[in-house]
């Protein structure tokens, strides 16, 4: 599960073209039209806390939680220039811990594609199950096996920017459906020098069936399947899902 830690320092930079407001209008709608509309909200696998802040500024209550230090470091100073009251906790998905329950768990841009055994993946639901108030809301993404197959297998890419460079090596195995991207970081330190970093992650490919079949021994209720910032059902080749289950289990009073 390491990752991002040299890519830390200019994830934000090479993630200048995500439409951040854009994803935060279409997560918050879906999460209003479910009831979702206040309260507090958990970004499991925040990040840098990009959306993370955009949520707060929608109203929400803010949670983030992330595997990476120096992920988080950064979201820090986002939130120290912002004001916002976020709590931020540095934590593996598959064994947070939270002081109480929330009104909603969003998980965005391919965190549970990085959890590569089925079992761990159960153990991530459980968990969103046990904090999640009565009949809350869990929303997360998932790029789908077309897009590791047919879009991204076994291709580079490679930016090349003033202050920092990368070449993105990707490398699919259709067998155990584990792409693996190898990332080589140039990053500006001194005047002209450049010092150059490694990071190898990995990430896997899930069915929805295989999700739905996760959700239900989780204990979570399957609600739908969304082809990316559509409310079109995902399709065969969709290249990135949005997935929306429920709680189930607890009862109000």
């Amino acid at each position: 599960m390491e990752a991002y830690t040299s890519f830390a320092q200019v994830y934000d930079l090479f993630m200048d073209n995500i439409p951040y407001e854009e994803w935060c209008a279409y997560i918050t709608g879906l999460l209003r039209n479910r009831g979702v509309d206040k309260g507090i909200l958990l970004d499991l696998g925040c990040g840098t806390g990009s959306l993370t802040e955009l949520l707060a500024d929608q109203g929400y209550d803010m949670i983030g939680v992330d595997g990476s230090e120096e992920m988080l470091q950064i979201a820090m100073e986002k939130r120290e220039l912002s004001g916002k009251d976020i709590l931020y906790l540095l934590q593996d998905m598959r064994e947070f811990e939270l002081y109480g329950t929330v009104a909603g768990v969003v998980s965005i841009c391919d965190c549970m594609n990085y959890i590569l055994e089925w079992d761990e993946l159960v153990q991530v639901f459980r968990l969103v199950n046990n904090y999640l108030d009565p009949n809350g809301v869990f929303l997360f993404d998932l790029n789908t096996i077309y897009k590791y197959e047919q879009v991204m297998g076994d291709s580079t890419i490679a930016e090349d920017r003033e202050e920092s460079s990368f070449i993105w090596d990707n490398f699919y195995d259709e067998e155990t459906r584990i792409n693996q991207y190898d990332l080589a970081l140039f990053i500006r330190e001194e005047g002209d020098l450049y010092r150059k970093y490694w990071e190898t992650h990995y990430q896997r490919a899930y069915t929805l069936e295989e999700v739905k079949a996760a959700l239900k021994e989780a204990g979570l209720i399957f609600e739908t399947a969304y082809d990316a910032f559509t409310s079109e059902p995902a399709k065969e080749d969709s290249e990135r899902i949005y997935v929306i289950a429920r709680e189930h289990g607890k009862r109000r009073d």
